[in-house]
């Protein structure tokens, strides 16, 4: 992972450009980071990891629920407002 600084950023933002498309890079400001490019491709990849950990969160929570009883109706059931 690359690192410079947001003043490098700035000056140079063609060229950050194209070292995001080589790999992650780090934003630094006063030492500190700030933020991090990435290419779309990374991000999209990134994104797709995230959908499929939730949507695999939310079988094992299904299948969980399913185990202990819960059907269509105790759902409703719980769910229901009744204003």
């Amino acid at each position: 992972m690359r690192f410079i600084s947001a003043t490098d950023a700035k000056q140079n933002f063609a060229a950050l450009l194209d070292d995001a498309q080589r790999g992650p890079v780090v934003i630094r400001r006063q030492s500190r980071d700030q933020a991090v490019v990435i290419s779309p491709q990374e991000y999209a990849r990134l994104r797709g990891l995230a959908v499929a950990d939730f949507q695999a969160f939310c079988d094992r929570v299904g299948q969980t629920a399913v185990e202990r009883g819960l059907t269509g109706r105790k759902l409703a059931s719980l769910l229901r407002t009744d204003d």
